[in-house]
């Protein structure tokens, strides 16, 4: 959030939901909960990028991908305990109400 944006991410995959397969969903999550906007920016810049993917599922931590300036500890934490079903209940969300298609991409905007 800034005095002009506001911004909110919903996962609304495709695939079945493993620890595996959702590390940058889970890393972008975990990243809204426990750092500042002024972090944020470079970290999600960093994590949608193909070679991150890549080396993600080669079995790079995540922990690797942060930014100067981030609260490490915390993300760390938060990112160890946040579990699937916050990804689950973004789906469930998209898919019911939303009513996407599994996969399917939306942007939603709300007027402030």
């Amino acid at each position: 959030t800034s005095g002009h944006t506001r911004l909110g991410i919903l996962n609304n995959p495709s695939s079945k939901i493993q620890e595996d397969n959702t590390a940058i969903a889970r890393g972008i999550l975990t990243a809204f909960l426990t750092q500042n906007s002024s972090n944020l920016r470079g970290f999600l810049s960093k994590l949608t990028k193909e070679e991150t993917a890549k080396s993600l599922a080669a079995g790079t931590k995540i922990i690797k991908f942060l930014m100067p300036g981030m609260d490490g500890d915390a993300f760390e934490k938060k990112y160890n305990t946040l579990g699937l079903d916050v990804i689950k209940t973004h789906q469930m969300f998209c898919q019911e109400v939303l009513k996407l298609l599994p996969g399917q991409m939306a942007v939603v905007s709300n007027g402030r």
